[in-house]
């Protein structure tokens, strides 16, 4: 019996080998074509760089014009990739780690513009009223037209004490308008808290720093100490434009004691991960809010994606950023760097951030009143207006670049708070004129009270 088998899986073997010989030839094949179109593209760049040098009009510095060229290409690809000379190396280390001189304003490019994301509460540019879209023209007079992200925002810093004029254009406004702002230590504080009413507490997180979680425990505790026991809790992500994942996924999992946190979605498995709470350090179980807005992006939009998904908070507000992309900074030769994307996130249920936000379980718009009292609207830059920016389409992880043809700018919710009171410390006064914050507590003593009827 031994042998008379033996035939077959001689042949077996044989088939298998030839199955993944011919797989391997196509796989050769794929990558000889990948690898002269390469080549051919290479060549051709050194064509282009060797007739500018030779006949150009002027003499050209043919390192900056080749940076300028991998700028360009890695600028391509989507919003939040960039190619990073040596100096901007430092700029990435101080955004998340200690005290910097500056302004305190999240930028980003919108369509070749700088464009301001949102300002950092409490800081010289929430003092001054820089506004979320303010696209800012020019820097001590020297326009922004050609500069990188990095080098505006190496520009803008600077020691304690000392001034920057920033000239910005503003929808609605004819001329564009001039602040002068003085450089401060931008605080590395992130958390703010009051008790709105006994019982009911309120954080707000303006951004992901490194002692985030351990602020937010302190604040709670601080809550635990009050006469009142602790019925409801408020948790405020809107204007946080992010900052570090691991503080974003250990503030998630403060609050729940199992489930997914957030999963990254990458091309390849080491770019694959997926984030779960622990029963470990899990704070008791308040009823909760969480709040958000346009201006709430990446790290926030995880946290409120993690609590919307694992039915451990009610999000309210309005529709997110929809920054949703990871990306990773890598060492090149001769202290260059090269930031780019290499992941998406995913909230518990499988939902992809990216360029579409979280949508809030309750849609309540913030109001404000203007100068002639009545209600003013204002554009929010999101996402999805950026130029180049990655979108995900229903066939699983594939992606899509949106070019600027396909893009259009939408208007969005009101700022968030009123201009008489965006800078300060929280007082229950100005909380009480925010009609979200509000809002939220009502849904929180309604919940306390219907218990009772229990």
């Amino acid at each position: 019996m031994r042998f008379k088998n033996r035939p077959l899986k001689v042949f077996l073997v044989i088939g298998v080998a030839v199955i993944f010989w011919a797989i391997g030839a196509n796989v050769y094949r794929a990558n000889l074509a990948n690898g002269e179109e390469t080549y051919k593209g290479l060549k051709l760049f050194t064509d282009v760089i060797e007739l500018i040098e030779k006949n150009y009009v002027e003499e050209v510095d043919t390192e900056k014009l080749m940076q300028k060229a991998i700028q360009g290409m890695v600028r391509s690809l989507d919003p939040h990739s960039s190619f990073l000379p040596p100096e901007a190396f430092e700029e990435l280390q101080v955004d998340t780690h200690g005290e910097f001189g500056g302004i305190g304003i999240v930028i980003t490019m919108k369509d070749g513009i700088l464009t301001v994301v949102s300002p950092i509460e409490g800081t010289p540019a929430y003092k001054a009223g820089i506004q979320a879209g303010d696209k800012i023209i020019k820097v001590d007079d020297i326009s922004t037209q050609e500069m990188e992200l990095w080098e505006a925002v190496k520009q803008m810093r600077g020691k304690q004490g000392t001034e920057v004029v920033l000239t910005i254009m503003r929808e609605k406004e004819p001329e564009p308008i001039e602040f002068i702002l003085v450089r401060d230590i931008i605080p590395i504080e992130s958390v703010k808290s009051l008790m709105l009413r006994p019982g009911y507490g309120y954080i707000w997180v303006t951004n992901f720093r490194d002692n985030t979680t351990n602020d937010i425990i302190k604040a709670i505790k601080a809550f635990e100490k009050q006469p009142e026991p602790l019925k409801g809790l408020i948790l405020d992500l809107r204007d946080n434009p992010g900052g570090l994942l691991n503080q974003a996924i250990s503030t998630a999992d403060l609050f729940l004691d199992k489930g997914k946190i957030v999963s990254i979605k990458g091309r390849f498995d080491k770019h694959t991960k997926s984030y779960e709470a622990r029963a470990k350090g899990t704070l008791p179980k308040y009823p909760m809010v969480a709040l958000i807005n346009g201006g709430s992006a990446s790290a926030s939009e995880i946290v409120a994606g993690a609590l919307q998904d694992n039915k451990r908070a009610l999000v309210l507000g309005t529709v997110s950023f929809g920054k949703g992309s990871v990306q990773t900074v890598e060492a090149l030769r001769d202290g260059y760097g090269l930031k780019y994307t290499i992941a998406l996130y995913y909230t518990p249920n499988d939902r992809s951030i990216q360029a579409q936000g979280i949508e809030p379980d309750v849609l309540v718009k913030q109001r404000w009143l203007d100068e002639n009292g009545t209600q003013a609207d204002e554009t929010r830059l999101k996402e999805k207006d950026l130029k180049n920016h990655l979108e995900v389409v229903p066939e699983g992880m594939k992606i899509k670049v949106i070019s600027p043809d396909d893009e259009t700018q939408k208007p969005e919710e009101p700022m968030m708070r009123s201009p008489e009171f965006r800078h300060g410390p929280l007082n229950l006064e100005t909380l009480s004129a925010d009609n979200q914050v509000m809002r939220a507590l009502e849904i929180l003593v309604g919940y306390e009270v219907f218990k009772n009827y229990e």
